[in-house]
């Protein structure tokens, strides 16, 4: 795969079949604006593909992604960056397209949000996955519905409370991962091949949808209400913000609790 000035590689295959999009920012592929624009920016220029049957997300380099910019967390862009980030949740479930996530290396906050939105996950026996916000003191507003959803209320509760990375193995006994291979590219493109392309692409559109009423119905009213607990009340107290400067400024944080001021 050869880089660009990109931050999204965007390849339509199997005669416009399937959507390839490459995270190009290696070696952490961060969800950052630019990265989330180009992302958003290619399924709109490609959805209306009569013939697109599913999107696959993959990670140029080692790693997936290390997740969203811990930067654009801080409170004055928090907004933007949530309505951004979920901006993209919203038009994924619009559309109905199935997804497919690659993952190698970290998969990590935001990405792991973005792989466990994905029909399908194909990961290598490197792959780690985490919802780790909660070490910055802050919560993963989409995994705090997702993961419960897909996984079970009781691992998605524990994903989220603990911010524990977990391995591929692991990841693959809990419903997070479908399956762990040497290839995950080559396994994930042959299972596509065997039992999504034969479908009718229309008709694969009103599966996923069908399949994901519930999550839909919980992204629709329960998500904004995720959103203001987030920016009203969480990153109104001190210790969001003190650990979203702690680890910008590589350093321990120091929580209110625990003597600490914040900021």
């Amino acid at each position: 795969m050869t880089a660009t000035d990109d931050p999204v590689q965007a390849a339509l295959r199997a005669e416009g079949q399937l959507l390839h999009l490459l995270l190009n920012r290696p070696k952490g592929n961060v969800l950052d604006g630019k990265m989330l624009a180009a992302i958003t920016a290619a399924i709109e220029r490609h959805a209306a593909e009569p013939a697109l049957k599913a999107i696959v997300f993959e990670g140029a380099g080692p790693h997936f992604s290390f997740g969203a910019s811990v930067a654009e967390h801080v409170r004055e862009q928090a907004p933007a960056m949530l309505q951004q980030f979920h901006g993209l949740f919203r038009l994924l479930g619009k559309l109905g397209i199935p997804t497919a996530a690659v993952v190698r290396g970290s998969c990590l906050g935001g990405a792991c949000e973005l792989a466990a939105w994905c029909s399908f996950v194909f990961a290598s026996p490197d792959a780690t996955f985490g919802q780790p916000e909660i070490k910055l003191a802050v919560l993963p507003p989409i995994a705090s519905l997702l993961l419960p959803w897909r996984l079970g209320g009781g691992r998605g509760l524990e994903l989220c409370v603990t911010g524990r990375t977990v391995s591929a193995t692991e990841a693959q006994a809990i419903g997070l991962v479908n399956d762990v291979a040497d290839d995950p590219h080559a396994a994930l493109y042959a299972f596509l091949e065997k039992n999504v392309l034969p479908s009718s692409a229309s008709s694969l559109r009103f599966a996923e949808r069908a399949a994901r009423a519930e999550l839909s119905r919980l992204i629709d009213d329960e998500l904004p209400k995720i959103e203001r607990l987030y920016l009203d009340e969480m990153m109104a107290t001190p210790d969001a913000n003190e650990g979203i400067a702690a680890f910008m400024e590589r350093r321990k944080p120091k929580w209110v609790a625990d003597g600490g001021g914040g900021k």
